[in-house]
């Protein structure tokens, strides 16, 4: 591994890919997932999934690495699944015992009129100072590789 995943993630992010294709294509390689591929997959959770500020997009890049790992692959075998679940919640209670929160409209401390659109913020300064979306990017990653070891 030539860059380690907090770095790559955090230099996808200031590329201009949203929070959950920096958390996801910062581990896609290790499971042979051409870049493209997992930028694709992972583009629509986003803004907290489609910029609906729902569940926060860089956990949800998390919760498909731990996916990766950890995912049901054989419908005869229940206990796989439940040990994906069991593995993203414990990542969930990580990420907001960290952050307060995995929902993207709460940690962007939105208010509850916020008129949602589908238009991205430019990336501009004032964007990184005011947004704690570079930090949640990290926060996953971090929480990825605590919970797989790496």
């Amino acid at each position: 591994m030539t860059q380690d995943h907090k770095e790559k993630a955090r230099s996808l992010f200031i590329q201009g890919y949203n929070c959950s294709q920096a958390v996801f294509c910062a581990f896609a390689d290790e499971y042979g997932i051409p870049q493209e591929t997992a930028l694709k997959l992972s583009a629509s959770f986003g803004g907290g999934i489609g910029r609906m500020r729902e569940t926060c997009g860089a956990f949800c890049g998390a919760a498909m690495v731990l996916g990766l790992e950890t995912g049901q692959t054989d419908a005869a075998k229940p206990e796989q699944k439940q040990q994906n679940y069991h593995t993203v919640q414990k990542a969930a209670e990580m990420f907001r015992e960290k952050n307060g929160s995995t929902k993207c409209a709460e940690l962007l401390q939105l208010r509850k009129d916020a008129v949602i659109t589908d238009q991205p913020d430019p990336r501009t300064a004032e964007y990184y100072r005011q947004r704690p979306c570079l930090r949640m990017v990290e926060s996953a990653v971090e929480i990825v590789e605590s919970i797989l070891g790496k």
